[in-house]
């Protein structure tokens, strides 16, 4: 019998990676993006969007993860969902287009740590020459400078720590989040000592024109937000190794997206109450923009203690952020190199993706695989990745999710649900408004509609030839 994983994961250690996941460098990186979608304060309004997306999609998740508590996630639901070959295609599709969306997340996270990096050491950790990959009519950013290379750096260190049991990570797990929860205590602690209130709404004339401009704005700026709230769900790709998962699954999901709001809100406040949205949306281009909490450190705290001590407290702000940039990188390489095992283990993906390390018990070769797709993408500009990341994460997860769940209530009541959404069916179908909304607003967005498409088209290829591959084998076998 090959061995299997251990239900070790408790609520606690649940909401502990969930929050890790969720709350990595994004809203410490992607705040000067958020208010240039709409050129002020009023981007904030992208926030509380995001903020109750994310509030019914947890409910799709909570429902999903409780009910099929298995490693993997949407690859098993996905199978359930959907009848017959239907199902057994989308679930290899997922399991494929997540070689490239989750490399991608986990990517975005490292840039971000080499971008503070260069805060502490702007001499040699340089951002290196941005040139324009262009294919076709379109064009992506690319850099290799010495960020690169902390950036791919940070993603062998996770590898090395995640080279053990899970129950083992406890610890590493606990301390990790009480670095991230305190980087965001002093954020806003901060804020209210040394902020004015009144930057955080004030207002350009015309904020709230409500004209084209303001929507497509508003549509760049709930993707910002989508990105930096995902993780909720990180529990269940460990359904297989969570107790109790009827109940902790649901109480993980809900707990963090809860926690994380009102985080997220109080951050973004502190930021704008001591710099201001002004400041913020000129800095574009400069190294202020690239580490936005060490910068508001300095800015804040050079009055009272002077430009040199306020610049050692940037600096280091900036090496807390660095060390909650780390952690969302360990939480999601372990969540996410459970689903390619998942599906190797049930015969949809190559059967190489279903080994276990032979004596520490984990998912070994997709932690692998993943972890070198995402050194790759580490080339790339962080709002490139950002946005590849969330079109396909929306296209080829979420929204066949949203319609599957409510296919699974119809097609089999019977079944058994320790949790079932609230308010049913709306989750699901405000969840596809507001996801569907944030992929067509905004401008060019045909470009990632494009990655999608070479996504499904060659998974779909390389899924038709394992089918043919098995067709061939076990006719070979018959005549034999």
């Amino acid at each position: 019998m090959a061995p299997q994983l251990e239900r070790s994961l408790t609520l606690r250690g649940a909401v502990t990676l969930n929050l890790l996941d969720m709350i990595g460098v994004g809203p410490f990186l992607t705040l000067p993006l958020l208010l240039a979608t709409m050129g002020g304060p009023q981007a904030m309004l992208g926030w509380v969007l995001g903020a109750g997306l994310a509030a019914c999609d947890g409910l799709v998740w909570a429902e999903l993860g409780a009910a099929m508590p298995e490693a993997g996630g949407t690859y098993h639901y996905l199978a359930e969902m959907f009848p017959g070959g239907l199902g057994r295609w989308l679930s290899f599709l997922f399991v494929f287009q997540l070689c490239f969306s989750a490399p991608l997340s986990v990517a975005s996270g490292c840039i971000g740590l080499a971008q503070y990096a260069g805060f502490l050491a702007p001499g040699w950790v340089s951002q290196g020459v941005v040139h324009a990959l262009h294919v076709g009519p379109y064009s992506f950013g690319v850099s290799a400078g010495r960020a690169t290379l902390v950036a791919i750096a940070a993603v062998v260190l996770a590898v090395v720590l995640l080279y053990r049991r899970l129950a083992k990570m406890r610890g590493l797990s606990t301390a990790l989040l009480v670095v991230v929860l305190g980087t965001i205590g002093w954020s806003m602690v901060t804020g209210l000592l040394h902020g004015h209130i009144a930057r955080v709404v004030a207002f350009p004339a015309g904020a709230w024109r409500l004209d084209h401009g303001f929507f497509v704005g508003l549509g760049s700026a709930m993707l910002i937000a989508t990105y930096d709230y995902w993780g909720y769900y990180n529990v269940t790709f460990l359904g297989g190794e969570t107790r109790d998962p009827g109940r902790t699954i649901p109480r993980a999901v809900l707990v963090s997206i809860g926690i994380v709001a009102v985080l997220y809100l109080g951050l973004n406040a502190s930021v704008l109450a001591v710099m201001g949205a002004p400041a913020i949306v000129a800095a574009q281009g400069v190294e202020a923009r690239r580490a936005l909490l060490s910068e508001m450190m300095r800015v804040a705290y050079t009055p009272a203690f002077g430009a040199h001590a306020a610049l050692w407290l940037g600096r280091l702000a900036a090496v807390l952020v660095m060390v909650t940039a780390f952690a969302s990188v360990f939480s999601l390489l372990l969540g996410y190199s459970r689903i390619p095992f998942a599906a190797a283990r049930d015969g949809n993906f190559p059967a190489v993706f279903g080994r276990l390390h032979p004596t520490r018990g984990f998912p070994y070769v997709s932690l692998l695989t993943l972890a070198g797709a995402a050194c790759v993408f580490c080339f790339f500009s962080l709002a490139d990745v950002i946005a590849a990341l969330v079109v396909l994460r929306i296209l080829l997860q979420f929204a066949l999710q949203h319609i599957g769940v409510i296919v699974l209530r119809i097609r089999r009541p019977e079944m058994r649900r320790p949790f079932r959404m609230w308010l049913y069916p709306l989750p699901p179908l405000l969840a596809l408004v507001g996801f569907g909304y944030i992929v067509v607003s905004r401008p060019n967005f045909d470009r990632e509609l494009l990655l999608v498409g070479f996504v499904v088209v060659a998974g779909t290829i390389v899924f038709a030839g394992r089918l043919l591959g098995a067709s061939a084998r076990s006719a070979r076998t018959n005549v034999g």
